[in-house]
């Protein structure tokens, strides 16, 4: 390990876990979001290099805490507590996620005709304008989901298209 290295890895894995620390807390209570999220996505995987310089540099202890078993059961919890968000999630598919994307999900399982007084239209006009983009579109009883299932295309990708304006 270089000198630098040495020197700086656990500084930097402190000073990039506060980071994560703070804009992790700001997302929790939704406090601008939109100055956190990137922050927090991004320099946490940045983190995650002075933390293995971090974890190279005290090797020897960490090989003590794993004789000892003091390190089993901490990473053991770690890691149900992980899976107590991610299991439910995956399990449901889209189940959890923010609430506009929830809310956007939900709308493409609506059929047209119930969509497109939300939209500011009429079931015929959407599916004329679904048309003209492309869809085929059999009658309003379909859902925008089956409309765009066989396209490839993310179904809430057309639907943020299809918004109109504030």
């Amino acid at each position: 390990m270089t000198p630098f290295l040495a020197r700086f890895a656990t500084p930097l894995t402190l000073g990039l876990f506060a980071v994560s620390t703070v804009s992790g807390i700001a997302l929790f209570f939704h406090l601008a979001p939109g100055a956190f999220h990137g922050m927090h996505e991004w320099l946490s995987m940045v983190l995650l290099v002075p933390f293995a310089f971090h974890v190279w540099k005290n090797w020897g202890p960490m090989l003590g805490y794993a004789r000892r078993g003091t390190l089993v059961l901490p990473l053991l919890a770690s890691v149900v507590a992980g899976l107590v968000f991610a299991v439910p999630a995956l399990r449901g598919g889209d189940a959890g996620g923010p609430p506009p994307l929830r809310a956007a999900l939900l709308m493409t399982r609506a059929s047209l005709a119930d969509l497109a007084p939300v939209l500011r239209t009429t079931p015929d006009a959407l599916q004329e304008e679904l048309g003209r983009r492309g869809f085929k579109v059999a009658s309003a009883d379909e859902t925008l989901a089956g409309v765009t299932a066989s396209s490839g295309v993310a179904p809430e990708n057309v639907l943020f298209q299809l918004m109109p304006a504030p």
